[in-house]
């Protein structure tokens, strides 16, 4: 039978203790025998027994479970600290030292049993002294968790002192702080010190003082992080808001953050920009010791955000705020008060409103922004009406107050009725302060729009009585006096019995009624009859048989902003309703062109959302095929590709998505309706944004057939197009050979399955590399001319020799037929001049969907007809008969012809021939550019405010017909048919207008093949014209995917700008885009006497941009417009873009462009004051980051000239603290800064440092410690985009900076700032690669120094090369033990500069 723990350790004690009588009595019977030895007599004797003792007591502990060791041992500590002799309690530390020494204990759980023993206090002041003495002697041999874990307590226990002592007792308290010293010892490297400074910044945040009894030792060792901290921080000096405008990624430093986005309604919102939805603040990576400044609440930058139009979503993306979650948000709604505030500020100073200026602007942004929070519960209503109160108390800020009104309305008259009275009673209150006046106020000019925001108050007041009456309560106050007669004129109004179109009585009532069904049928119901027609007047539209209501005005854009969003609500949903209900009975009128152009300038307004484009996309579209309804489909599809503006992405490819479904119904496989399904998806794919496209996509990596087309090859070679031009701007591939892995794997592969195709080698090469090697490695066996030009000839033998016209109608359209009947109608009209009846059969029958293909192989035989042409009168015969199958018989459209043409894969000639058959297309004949030429001169862009278009419209085509059933042929043959077919409605469409994404995609292919540069410029001569109606800033995009793979021509340059801006002299204000200097010289056509701009241009051109207008603010160097129909969502991005347009279309190199903007800062330049010097590196920084490569390399460039310039080579150079000395901030305020810490402060505002950048060049030039803390401090502050965006390349970089720092290691004799290197080490570890990339560096840390191997043992969990807790001797107790370690370097504070 086993003894108990407390028998067996007392018959271990017997022979070696004294008795003592409280021993006797106690049942610790380990306490017990380990406190007999204090009555030894004799050293030896007390040596011997010691011995004895312990030798027993480690034979009993090998027998104890380990499960027990722990209570054991807190067993023993509790014993010795119930002890009241210190004599006695110093001998037993002794024996427990000895036992840690000897490993008989593990100090880890000796010392956590010290440190957390409840005895231990502060006023205990002996057993605290001996208790701290005995943790420092054995703390060595602690694993470094376990010592993070014990400082963690060793602090607390600290805090338990209080801030006022007796100084007699203060030596006593001393131990504790050698102990967290020699933790902190860098040299000791009892942990990594980042573990340290995690710690000890969660107990002294920020601003917080540490214990007294820590003192400087506390706040030394956390300032030898701030060099870390500033290497993972973007050097930034604080501007004004004004001053400059950017896309950045980075912490930024110094005063509030000077880098702001440029805000764009893409939906690609990059993460960089959030912050903590309660305080404002950046949420920093690490417990790092950052500069004060960017622990302050980042209102302005909120401020900016939200100024900016289309900017909600990237609002809620930098709080945080999620639609489907209501929580309230106090900073949010703070910021839109003092909007508002600035709002009626700005009012104050303006004469007029509604004159399209700047205030009128910002209080329409103001409200959409104001209803969209308020309604998603993100903002509450009577707390920001309350704070308005506040804000505006005793200001005398009168002149807005219609205008607050107004937008104070908006939300009140579309929730007051699902909501409580008591929250929008507050209102009544602003209105005491607003409105003083003791006279009634006189009633406005109703004829103009201004008058419903006088009216405004009046309205609220209306609907707060209503409210108060349905819920059988009393309003507490009459109607004022002051608004009596606004009262009085609206009663008057609603008794009239005829309400005129032509002021705004009819906007007043229903902004007034709203919420009274009674009094609201009038005035509403006079707006939809406007748009609906009578019911029997009818109007005929383009084509045959069809007609339509016969209402052709829309409402103006003017009156529908004079209506509340309750009142655009109700007329947007009357309109929806309408068209399902005609959809679902199959009515063959077509809706009133006004309805349809009304609808259109609705979805315009962002603040009805759910009602507008949302409804359409997920509701009305729907429906309208659910009951197939293919006349109002066509219509919707219309209003999407020529009338909406700025619709989010998400919709957008969800129509794409609907579209393929669509095309692939047996009832859309007719000519029309194909056509105009194929020609939205076009438009489609080839709008989105760069960065749109991989956000959007990725939602369909799981069925990625949704949202491909199976059957069109152009569509699939479109949207490879674009994947190109976004994988190429977006840098998706850095570092990559291969799309294996990548979002776009599966979605290329399933396009090849779809339709299997080849690119041209010119097309090729401006790919990406790994698009490259995909489409080689996937290479599609190509049907030689040869054999198509047999397969012709023999297929023409059959039509020729087989008789029976139901064989022949049969053979030549049957499913799986080769696809070559266009090519047969060919041979026909080039031997015999005409087509028969039969051949116009085959055509019908072969359907819209399987013509496409025929059109496909006729592109082809084209080229080899064209090649194979003697010229001459044949060439001359080749182009009439093909003019003729466009124009006189209408077998195919112009449009899809030259589609299928610039989307084949011709090489060398063959490609040259494609390219002039194309130009003859388009220019030989004067058919299309008569009608291109009678189209851009007799209509304006400016479609929302026209009130005439469809007149125009029905000019152009009764001039001009679009035939797209055959028609022509149908005259022709013999003989002739006669043909009715039955036409879709168009509203808006045409040759011309469906011709512009082609038009991208021509001009895209004839940039990839010099020798035809000069057919393009012929082309933009022409046809230039057209892009005055394009809704997409083409050239941009189209110079990012070919800039630096073609060398264009200065005049091609200067051609490609002239065409587009020419096209848009007479519609936009002077300015808008090209600066008066580039104007002035830079449009001087003589190649031969180029213009080659000076510093003082790009000075100029900078500062312009630095002044962008943001929202609200005048004057600025861009004329105001409406951005809701404006190309750019906002002043900024409109900004940035002319900006690089301007730039690309210089006659100098990309190279001498990019050094020339460079040196605005980089050299002393008079036109830039040196206050304005960091606005224009970040306007720099935009523009560098936004233009293709050949313009921001030079920033690399610059990069490798200061990594090897003697600053950094030699380390005599430096004469001060290198961190310091690369602290643009403090360095340009000091006027101390140098040429390094220019270059380093433009590269972080630039964002163009790909992780090949930095492994292929960069690393091999680095030698020196400088170079390498130049190096981090470099790429530090992108570490956390690389880990959100590209988390490939972050850990790439990451083995890179240990490769480098091997360089330097055993290039050095001596490194001065190890403990800063091996910090930012591991930051990088913990923050952002874990032990992802512990292989790797293990390797690399193994050859290092000793001092740096030994800081750097925890990475990868190494040995250390000397031994921490080597077993030593015995030793007294006033010698305690030490641990040794390498020490090449001083103490914990900042290393000093190398003599």
């Amino acid at each position: 039978m086993a003894l108990p723990m407390e028998t067996q350790l007392q018959s271990i004690f017997e022979d070696v203790v004294v008795r003592v009588r409280f021993c006797l009595n106690s049942s610790n019977r380990v306490s017990c025998c380990l406190a007999a030895k204090m009555f030894m007599d004799t050293p030896e004797d007390e040596r011997t027994k010691l011995v004895s003792c312990l030798g027993a007591f480690r034979q009993y502990w090998g027998t104890l479970p380990q499960e027990s060791h722990e209570q054991c041992v807190q067993w023993t500590v509790r014993f010795i600290h119930g002890q009241h002799s210190p004599k006695r309690i110093s001998f037993l530390y002794d024996c427990l030292a000895v036992a840690v020494e000897t490993n008989l204990l593990p100090p880890r759980m000796v010392c956590q049993a010290l440190i957390s023993s409840e005895a231990l206090e502060w006023e205990c002041t002996q057993l605290w002294a001996l208790t701290f003495r005995l943790i420092r002697k054995i703390i060595g041999g602690v694993d470094y968790k376990g010592v993070r874990d014990l400082l963690k307590a060793m602090l607390d226990k600290v805090q338990t002192i209080p801030h006022l002592v007796s100084s007699a007792i203060v030596q006593h308290l001393l131990p504790a702080r050698e102990v967290v010293e020699y933790i902190l010892d860098r040299n000791a490297c009892l942990l990594p010190a980042y573990f340290a400074v995690n710690e000890i910044r969660k107990l002294y945040p920020e601003g917080q003082l540490s214990h007294w009894l820590l003192g400087s030792l506390i706040s030394d060792f956390v300032d030898s992080f701030r060099p870390t901290a500033r290497l993972n921080s973007i050097c930034v000096e604080w501007v004004t808001l004004e001053g400059c405008i950017y896309v950045c990624v980075c912490v930024c430093r110094s005063g509030r953050c000077s880098l702001l986005p440029v805000v764009n309604n893409s939906g690609a919102i990059c993460n960089s920009w959030k912050l903590d939805p309660t305080t404002l603040r950046f949420p920093l990576k690490g417990m790092l010791p950052y500069d004060k400044d960017l622990f302050e609440p980042q209102t302005g930058l909120l401020r900016y955000v939200l100024e900016q139009p289309y900017s909600r979503d990237m609002v809620c993306n930098m709080l945080g705020l999620n639609k489907q979650h209501k929580q309230r948000c106090p900073v949010l709604e703070e910021q839109l008060v003092d909007l508002v505030v600035y709002a009626m500020e700005r009012s104050e100073t303006e004469e007029q409103f509604d004159d399209g200026g700047t205030s009128q602007l910002l209080w329409q942004h103001l409200s959409s922004q104001l209803i969209f929070f308020v309604l998603f519960q993100f903002a509450s209503f009577p707390h920001m009406v309350l704070s308005l109160h506040q804000k505006l108390a005793g200001r005398g800020l009168i002149k807005g107050r219609d205008h607050l009104m107004w937008v104070l309305l908006q939300f009140i008259s579309g929730s007051i009725q699902k909501n409580a009275l008591a929250d929008f009673l507050p209102v009544m209150k602003l209105f005491d302060l607003l409105y003083p006046e003791k006279e009634c106020i006189p009633v406005p000019d109703i004829n103009k729009p201004q008058s419903t925001h006088a009216f405004a108050m009046t309205c609220i007041w209306i609907h707060l009585n209503r409210k108060a009456q349905s819920d059988n309560s009393k309003l507490q106050i009459p109607i004022p006096h002051s608004l009596k007669l606004h009262h009085e004129f609206l009663q008057q109004s609603l008794r009239s019995k005829s309400l005129p179109m032509t002021d705004y009585k009819i906007a007043l009532l229903c902004n007034a009624y709203s919420t009274n069904s009674e009094c609201f049928t009038l005035p509403m119901g006079v707006l939809v009859e406007t748009i609906y027609g009578n019911g029997t007047a009818r109007i005929s539209l383009p084509g045959t048989n069809c007609m339509a209501s016969g209402s052709t005005t829309p409402l103006p854009m003017n009156l529908l902003d004079s209506l509340t969003v309750h009142a655009k609500m109700s007329l947007i949903h009357s309109i929806a309703t309408r068209v399902i209900k005609l959809a679902h009975a199959k009515s063959s009128i077509a809706l009133a062109p006004a309805l349809v152009e009304t609808y259109s300038r609705l979805l315009v307004y962002m603040e009805i959302e759910s009602l507008g484009i949302k409804g359409f996309i997920s509701q009305l579209l729907p429906n309208v095929f659910k009951s197939h309804a293919w006349g109002i489909l066509h219509t919707l599809l219309e209003m999407f590709s020529y009338r909406m503006h700025h619709i989010q992405p998400h919709y957008r490819v969800q129509l794409l998505s609907h579209l393929h479904s669509l095309a692939a119904v047996p009832q859309t496989n007719q000519n029309q309706l194909h056509l105009c399904v194929e020609s939205t998806a076009l438009r489609l794919i080839t709008a989105l944004g760069s960065s749109e496209v991989q956000p959007q996509f990725t939602r369909f990596l799981s069925d990625p057939k949704t949202v491909l087309s199976a059957e069109s090859e152009e569509l699939n070679r479109a949207l490879i197009l674009t994947l190109a031009r976004a994988t190429h701007i977006t840098d998706f591939f850095t570092g990559s050979d291969s799309i294996q892995g990548t979002w776009c794997k599966d979605i290329l592969q399933t396009i090849m399955n779809f339709t299997p195709h080849n690119w041209a080698s010119h097309t090729l090469s401006c790919f990406p590399a790994p698009l490259q090697a995909f489409f080689k490695q996937n290479n599609v066996p190509q049907e030689s001319r040869f054999n198509l030009k047999k397969n012709v000839e023999e297929e023409y033998r059959k039509w020729k020799s087989m008789t029976n016209e139901g064989d022949i109608i049969t053979h030549f359209s049957m499913q799986g037929s080769p696809p070559l009947f266009l090519c047969l109608l060919w041979k026909m009209l080039l031997e015999t001049d005409h087509i028969n009846q039969i051949g116009f059969r085959v055509l019908e029958r072969i359907g819209a969907r399987a013509l496409v293909a025929h059109v496909r192989t006729f592109a082809d035989f084209l080229v080899y007809e064209f090649s194979t042409s003697a010229g001459g009168q044949q060439l001359n015969k080749c182009i009439e008969i093909l003019n003729d199958m466009v124009w006189k018989y209408n077998i195919v459209t112009l449009d899809r012809l030259i589609l299928c043409l610039a989307m084949r894969s011709h090489e060398g000639n063959e490609a040259q021939v494609c390219y002039f058959i194309i130009q003859l297309l388009l220019l030989k004949p004067n058919d299309f550019r008569n009608r291109v030429s009678d189209f851009v001169k007799e209509n304006a862009p400016e479609h929302w405010l026209q009130s005439d278009w469809h007149n125009k419209h029905m000019s152009y085509h009764k001039k001009y017909p679009e035939k797209l059933y055959f028609e022509g042929l149908a005259e022709q043959v013999s003989p002739p048919m006669q043909l009715q077919p039955q036409y879709l409605p168009i509203y808006f469409g045409n040759v011309c207008l469906r011709f512009l994404p082609v038009f991208d995609i021509v001009i895209h292919r004839f940039l990839e093949l010099l020798p035809v540069s000069k057919s393009l410029e012929t082309l933009l001569d022409h046809l230039g014209g057209l892009y005055k109606f394009h809704a997409v800033f083409f050239f941009t995009r189209l110079w990012d995917l070919k800039f630096d793979a073609v060398s264009l021509r200065t005049g091609l340059k200067r051609k490609l700008v002239h065409a587009i801006m020419s096209s848009l002299k007479d519609n936009r204000t002077p300015g808008w885009c090209l600066s008066d200097t580039y104007l002035k010289f830079g449009m001087n056509p003589r190649d031969d006497n180029v213009w080659v701009p000076d510093d003082t241009y790009y000075c100029k051109l900078i500062g312009r941009l630095r002044l962008a207008p943001m929202a609200g603010k005048s004057p600025g160097p861009f004329p105001n417009c409406d951005w809701r129909f404006n190309e750019f969502p906002n002043p900024a991005a409109h900004a940035l873009h002319v900006t690089c347009v301007e730039l690309m279309a210089l006659a100098v190199p990309g190279k001498e462009v990019g050094n020339a903007l460079l040196n605005v800062v980089l050299k002393s330049q008079p036109l830039v004051p040196r206050d304005n010097v960091t606005a224009c590196m970040n306007a720099i920084g935009l523009v560098i980051t936004a233009l293709p490569e050949p313009y921001w390399i030079v920033l690399h460039d610059r990069l490798v000239s200061v990594i090897g310039s003697p600053a950094l080579t030699s380390e005599t150079e430096w004469v001060g603290y290198p961190f310091q000395l690369l602290d643009f901030t403090a360095c340009h305020q000091s006027y101390s800064e140098m040429y390094c810490a220019y270059v380093l402060a433009l590269a972080h505002r630039a964002v163009r440092l790909p992780g090949t950048f930095l492994s292929e060049v960069l690393k091999p030039l680095v030698k020196t410690e400088f170079q390498l803390l130049y190096v981090y401090h470099l790429v530090g502050p992108f570490l956390q985009r690389f880990q959100q965006e590209r988390t490939r390349c972050m850990l790439e970089i990451s083995v890179a900076f240990y490769e480098m720092l091997q360089a330097v290691d055993h290039h050095s004799k001596h490194l001065a700032y190890m403990d800063p290197i091996c910090d930012f080490l591991y930051h990088i570890k913990y923050m952002f690669t874990g032990d992802s990339v512990k292989d790797q560096v293990e390797r690399i840390i193994c050859t290092l120094r000793p001092a740096m191997k030994l800081r750097l043992r925890f990475i990868t969990h190494i040995s250390k090369m000397e031994p921490v807790a080597a077993v030593t001797t015995v030793t007294s107790a006033s010698q305690p033990t030490t641990v040794s370690s390498p020490a090449p370097q001083g103490g914990a504070g900042p290393p000093t500069v190398p003599q």
